[in-house]
């Protein structure tokens, strides 16, 4: 096949089609904008004085400070995560139709690798279209942004642009990423001149993933033992061992959850099936056993998304926990510190546009699911079924498994912040407290008068349990999975009409 009628094939179809290539090319407009402003803080010179240093030409303390340049990036990578499962729930949005025309050029003589690399060319080239407008958008941003204060200071690193090199490497990579994604995916996919057969998942999820979860915590209560084990013998640890800890048990901790959603929609539907009476919560628990892992595909950004949330909620209660305890030892920060705050306050506002992004992925599993069933709905409705029955049920299968999985994400989450940083603790030792002024109390005649000593009793203080934030985060989410359904159930008329019992 030539690339040119590959090409061809591959930006062919339907309406659907289009808007899933547009829905692709966005998601990969948001991962480029976010891969190449990572890229652009680490390209920040470290000044002449070392990484005590400061780049004082800008106004925000997280660039300034070259120590905190690296965390700051990887906030910004973290932000892909959503993003990328954007992507994939927009890869499944017309499935069923991309599949009748993959037949079709079955029928028409392509090979079963001529229609997977049509496929892989779709993904690849809506990738590809996205990031290319995303380097654009950042190239365009970078001079619009470059507005320097009254001082010469700067708000964004607009002074600087990454290499060339990480550029390619960003705009580039996605596609190529995507597109490998894509032609692995379909491994699993035989396109016939009849139809599409999957070699689907049978067997009801077993509970293996809480063994991650809790290989995940373990890698961060490891964390701080670690350190204080290499401190005793006078020692530095690897380079690597401390960050493979912390990023590794994360990411264990985190496919732990995403693929224990699967488990909790199996069980849930379990449960439902034998305790519910209603025929919403009855075909809503049919729906969940059928297909458990729909949770995982589905609720996937949205969980990594409150597990970052609530491990930010820790460490800020842990932050707080340290002033007070200055404030009981008068060693150390007796007040918050607004740079602190300030930072917090940023990681806050990308979890929260990470969960925006996230509902949106939401949005577009939910409506393709209901367009994907559309045969089975109308056959429902047709025989009697109203369609408030099918909206509650398709409620109960988005929700049911929801609560659970976001109240395992959230305490997820804060355990891996508690088992890396635990309570601080501080005191246990005899200070020195002058009652006059320095120089009363250098004297060497008044000082004996003027200076008395004290012991400071060792004090631990565990942090609160942030239940406010906790409780923001999981109301956000549920709020988010209400708002999704409510919408998605705006297409269930269209998708419920009669015409839809045609099957040609």
């Amino acid at each position: 096949m030539r690339p040119a009628t590959l090409v061809r094939l591959a930006l062919a179809g339907t309406r659907t089609d289009t808007a899933r290539v547009v829905l692709t090319a966005l998601s990969a407009t948001l991962a480029v904008l976010a891969g190449l402003a990572a890229l652009t803080v680490l390209a920040i010179p470290t000044p002449s004085g070392g990484s005590d240093a400061l780049s004082d030409q800008y106004t925000n303390g997280l660039l300034r400070e070259p120590g905190l340049r690296g965390g700051t990036a990887f906030a910004l990578l973290l932000l892909m995560l959503p993003v990328l499962g954007l992507a994939g729930q927009c890869a499944r949005l017309g499935a069923p139709a991309r599949d009748r025309r993959l037949a079709a050029l079955r029928l028409a003589g392509a090979t079963p690798g001529e229609v997977t690399r049509v496929a892989a060319a779709e993904t690849g080239l809506a990738a590809l279209l996205g990031a290319s407008t995303g380097l654009l958008i950042y190239l365009a941003g970078h001079q619009l942004m470059h507005r320097p204060d009254a001082q010469g200071r700067l708000p964004l690193p607009t002074d600087v642009y990454p290499p060339t090199a990480g550029i390619v490497a960003v705009v580039l990579g996605l596609p190529a990423l995507a597109t490998l994604a894509t032609a692995l995916l379909l491994r699993r996919v035989t396109t016939t001149p009849f139809g599409v057969a999957r070699k689907a998942r049978t067997r009801p999820p077993w509970p293996w993933p809480g063994l991650l979860i809790l290989l995940g915590l373990a890698a961060f209560a490891a964390f701080r033992p670690a350190g204080l084990w290499y401190e005793r013998r006078h020692s530095e640890p690897p380079l690597w061992l401390l960050p493979t800890l912390l990023v590794g048990g994360g990411l264990i901790a985190m496919i732990g959850v995403v693929t224990g959603t699967g488990w909790i929609s199996h069980r849930t539907g379990r449960l439902l099936h034998r305790y519910a009476r209603g025929p919403a919560a009855l075909l809503a628990a049919c729906r969940l056993t059928a297909d458990p892992w729909a949770g995982s595909r589905t609720f996937a950004a949205l969980l990594a998304a409150l597990i970052f949330g609530a491990g930010a909620a820790g460490i800020r209660a842990d932050f707080l926990a340290t002033i007070e305890l200055g404030r009981r030892t008068g060693n150390g920060m007796a007040a918050p510190d607004d740079f602190y705050l300030g930072a917090m306050d940023l990681v806050d506002l990308a979890v929260a546009v990470a969960m925006t992004i996230a509902a949106g992925g939401l949005l577009v599993a939910l409506v393709e699911g209901i367009v994907a069933r559309r045969q089975a709905y109308a056959a429902l409705v047709a025989t009697g079924v109203p369609r408030g029955v099918i909206g509650r049920s398709i409620l109960w299968q988005s929700l049911a498994p929801a609560a659970p999985a976001i109240a395992v994400a959230l305490t997820v989450g804060l355990l891996l912040v508690r088992g890396a940083f635990p309570a601080p603790t501080g005191g246990g030792y005899s200070q020195e407290i002058c009652d006059a002024g320095e120089k009363l109390c250098a004297g060497e005649v008044t000082r004996a008068q003027y200076v008395r000593t004290e012991w400071v009793s060792r004090v631990t203080v565990p942090p609160d349990v942030p239940w406010d934030r906790l409780a923001w985060l999981g109301a956000g989410a549920l709020g988010a999975v209400l708002v999704t359904v409510g919408v998605g159930l705006l297409f269930l008329r269209s998708s419920t009409a009669v015409e839809e019992l045609r099957t040609t």
